[in-house]
């Protein structure tokens, strides 16, 4: 009964969520316009939104490719972030040995600034689509990692002595008990990453875009900036704002298809 009425109110959910929403994006735009109009600022430094809009639909089609090509890259990013992710967690969660030793590792990936990386990569792998893949995989593998050692070491430990009592072994726990229970925690180290995989690909878009035939969101911002067209840049950095929720609605998406016996949809 309690899953039908939740059901029931889910679309109620949404169109309020899409009314706050749209109330708050009305209200920001004509604030926007306001500081514009009795502001005085030169359009260089802060065009209006009609200019970004208008600056959008001449650019579509670039904008709509450079969108595609950055979403992908950072899509396939993500899923080997979550790939390698998964399977290093596992093994730290399993090992305490290699945790010990390899995690502070890990965590160069977190505390190293890309913009050193992404030169590097560049030398080594060229002006190619997989380099943004490799700036992406390594700005966006620690949440992951985090996420799944973490979760699997927070097993219940009342769940844990029933495994052992029935004598359950160390596959048969990771694979019946403590993935299951750690799925919550991996899907937000997921979404964390996702945000994190349009960075990236922005970022390697900077380094690898004008060396080659790639010509991601990051490279139209670069030109663009060059240039000084700001209201492209502003029309472009809403192109990757919409990618990352593009990305992140999936990523939702799979957790509401994960979590449906844990939360009500």
């Amino acid at each position: 009964m309690s899953s039908g009425l939740g059901s029931r109110q889910n679309p109620y959910r949404f169109w309020e969520t899409f009314l706050s929403v749209s109330v708050v994006a009305v209200c920001l735009v004509l604030a926007w316009e306001g500081l514009i109009r009795w502001g005085n600022i030169h359009p260089i430094l802060l065009p209006p939104p009609s200019q970004v809009l208008q600056t959008a639909w001449e650019n579509r089609e670039r904008l709509f490719q450079g969108s595609l090509m950055t979403g992908w890259a950072a899509l396939v990013g993500l899923c080997l972030s979550v790939t390698i992710g998964l399977i290093i967690g596992i093994l730290f969660s399993q090992f305490r040995a290699l945790r010990i030793g390899f995690f502070p590792y890990v965590m160069f990936l977190q505390t190293v600034p890309i913009i050193g990386i992404a030169p590097l990569l560049v030398t080594w792998s060229g002006y190619q689509f997989r380099t943004v893949v490799y700036v992406v995989v390594i700005i966006s593998l620690f949440p992951v990692i985090n996420s799944v050692t973490a979760g699997l070491m927070a097993t219940d430990s009342a769940g844990l002595d029933l495994f052992r009592l029935y004598g359950a072994g160390r596959i048969k726990t990771l694979l019946k008990l403590r993935l299951p229970a750690a799925v919550p925690a991996i899907l937000v180290g997921v979404r964390t990453s996702g945000g994190l995989a349009v960075i990236g690909a922005i970022v390697g878009d900077f380094f690898i875009g004008f060396g080659g035939s790639h010509d991601g969101l990051g490279t139209l911002m670069l030109s663009w900036l060059n240039q000084q067209h700001t209201a492209s840049l502003i029309a472009a950095m809403f192109a990757s704002a919409a990618v990352g929720l593009a990305i992140y609605g999936l990523i939702h998406l799979v957790s509401l298809l994960l979590l449906r016996r844990w939360i009500r949809v």
